[in-house]
C-alpha cells in the first residue's frame, strides 16, 4: 500500500513538473509579464512614486509651522534687579527659570518661491512619468527581441533536426553502396562529414535556445526551468503601417524637464523679493520666588530680507538659466536622433518585407536544384561535392523563408518601438 501511495505521488510530481517546465507564452502575455513583473518595471515604478512624494513634500512648505519649546534653568548666586523686583540682597531665593513657548508661523509671500518649487516638481514627477513609460517601451522591445531570438532558433532546431536524418540516411545509403564496391570511400567520408557538421550546427542552435530561453524566464520572473513554448500562429499574420506619428515618452520627459528648469528661473528670481509671514504664539514664564507670566499670546507679523541677495543672487538666476538652455539643446538632438532612428528601422522593415520575396523565390530554386542534382548524382552526371553542396543551400533557403515572417514582425514592432508606441502596438 506505501509503495502504490509513493508511485502515485511520484506520477502527480512528474505531470506536475512537466506542466510547469512548459509554459505556451504568446509575445502579449511576454511583454505584459515584463512590463509589470520585471525588475526594471517595478525600479520604474518605484521612481515615479517617489517623486509623487516629493511634490508632497514640497507642498507642504506653504502649511504654516508651529513649534513647542520649553527651557529650564538653575541660576547661582543670581542678582536680580528691576522696578517689579525688590534688590535681592541675597534675601530673595531666585535660583531658577522656566520658560514655555508656542509659535505658529504662516508664509504669505516669499517671492512666489514655495508656488514655483510645486510647479518644478510637479514638472518632474510628469517627467518621471514619462520616463517610467519610456522605460517600459525599452523592456518590451528587450522582451520582443528575446522572443523573436527565441522562436527562430526552435524553428531551426526543427529543420535542422529533419535535414539530420536525411543526412544520416544518406550515410547509410552510401555505407551499403559502398560494401558493394559502387561508392568510393572518400565519397562516404564526405557524406559522413556533412553529418557531423549538420550535428554540430544543431547542438550550437539547441545551447542557443537555451540561453535564450533562460534569459527570457529569468527576466519575466518565471519559475526556474520553464520551457517556454511559442506557437507558430503568432508569426502568421502581418502588420500595415496605418500611422507615422511620433510619441517618443523620452522627448516627452525631457518637454517636462525644461518646463521644470523654467519654475527654477522664477525660483532663483525670488530671491530678489523679500519675505513676508504672520506670527503668532503663546509664552508662559516663572522665574521663582520672583515672577510669573501666563497667558501671554502674541501676533504680528515678520519681514525679511536679504540684501546680498541683490549683488550675489543674479549668478543663482543665470545658472538656472543656463540649465534650461542645456535641456533645450538636449531635446533639439534627442529630436534629430529620433527622426534618424524612425527613418532607419523604417528602411529595415521594408527590407525585411522584400527579402521575404527574394527567400521564397531561393527556396524554390534551392529546391528544385537539389532535385535536379540528385537527378544527375543518380545517374552518374554530378559528383558527391555538387549533392552534399545543394543539400546545404537548399537547408539554408528554407531556413531563410521560415523565419522571414517572423523577421517582418520583429522590423515592425522595432519600428513602433522608434515611434514609441510598442506597448500601444501590441494591446
Amino acid at each position: 500500500m506505501n509503495i502504490n501511495k509513493i508511485i502515485i505521488v511520484a506520477l502527480f510530481s512528474i505531470g506536475y513538473i512537466q506542466a510547469q517546465e512548459n509554459k505556451p507564452l504568446s509575445l502579449k502575455e511576454a511583454i505584459n509579464l515584463g512590463t509589470t513583473k520585471s525588475n526594471q518595471a517595478i525600479l520604474a515604478d518605484t521612481k515615479v512614486k517617489t517623486s509623487e512624494w516629493e511634490v508632497k513634500t514640497v507642498k507642504n512648505n506653504q502649511l504654516p509651522s508651529a513649534t513647542l519649546s520649553g527651557q529650564f534653568f538653575k541660576l547661582t548666586k543670581a542678582d536680580v534687579k528691576g522696578n517689579l523686583i525688590p534688590e535681592s540682597g541675597g534675601g530673595v531665593d531666585i535660583s531658577q527659570i522656566a520658560i514655555g513657548q508656542a509659535n505658529i508661523t504662516v508664509p504669505v509671500f516669499n517671492g512666489f518661491k514655495i508656488q514655483n518649487r510645486i510647479k518644478a516638481s510637479q514638472n518632474l514627477n510628469l517627467a518621471e512619468v514619462s520616463n517610467a513609460q519610456h522605460t517600459k517601451e525599452e523592456i518590451a522591445l528587450y522582451v520582443t527581441q528575446l522572443y523573436f531570438s527565441l522562436y527562430k532558433t526552435q524553428e531551426m532546431i526543427l529543420l535542422t533536426e529533419d535535414n539530420l536524418k536525411s543526412a544520416h540516411q544518406r550515410v547509410v545509403d552510401f555505407k551499403a553502396l559502398e560494401d558493394n564496391g559502387l561508392l568510393a570511400h572518400n565519397d562516404l567520408l564526405k557524406a559522413q562529414l556533412q553529418e557531423s557538421n549538420i550535428e554540430l550546427s544543431l547542438e550550437t542552435i539547441k545551447k542557443n535556445n537555451s540561453v535564450l530561453n533562460f534569459q527570457l524566464v529569468n527576466f519575466l520572473q518565471l519559475p526556474e526551468g520553464t520551457k517556454i513554448k511559442i506557437s507558430e500562429g503568432e508569426f502568421k499574420s502581418l502588420q500595415t503601417i496605418s500611422d507615422n506619428s511620433v510619441q517618443r515618452k523620452d522627448l516627452e520627459a525631457l518637454t517636462f524637464q525644461q518646463q521644470a528648469a523654467k519654475n527654477n528661473i522664477k525660483i532663483a528670481k525670488g530671491n530678489y523679493y523679500p519675505s513676508f509671514n504672520l506670527i503668532g504664539g503663546y509664552i508662559a514664564l516663572d522665574v521663582k520666588n520672583a515672577l510669573t507670566v501666563t497667558n501671554a499670546m502674541n501676533f504680528g507679523a515678520g519681514v525679511s530680507y536679504d540684501l546680498s541677495s541683490i549683488f550675489k543672487n543674479k549668478k543663482n538666476v543665470e545658472k538656472a538659466k543656463s540649465q534650461a538652455l542645456e535641456t533645450e539643446n538636449q531635446i533639439a538632438i534627442l529630436n534629430e536622433k529620433i527622426k534618424e532612428e524612425v527613418q532607419e528601422a523604417n528602411e529595415n522593415y521594408m527590407l525585411a518585407i522584400k527579402q521575404k520575396n527574394v527567400y521564397e523565390k531561393a527556396q524554390l530554386q534551392a529546391t528544385e536544384n537539389y532535385r535536379i542534382v540528385l537527378d544527375k548524382y543518380n545517374n552518374g552526371l554530378s559528383n558527391t561535392n555538387d549533392l552534399l553542396e545543394a543539400n546545404v543551400e537548399q537547408l539554408q533557403a528554407k531556413i531563410n523563408y521560415t523565419i522571414s515572417t517572423s523577421d517582418i514582425l520583429q522590423k515592425y514592432y522595432e519600428l513602433q518601438f522608434q515611434k514609441g508606441k510598442l506597448t500601444q502596438s501590441i494591446n
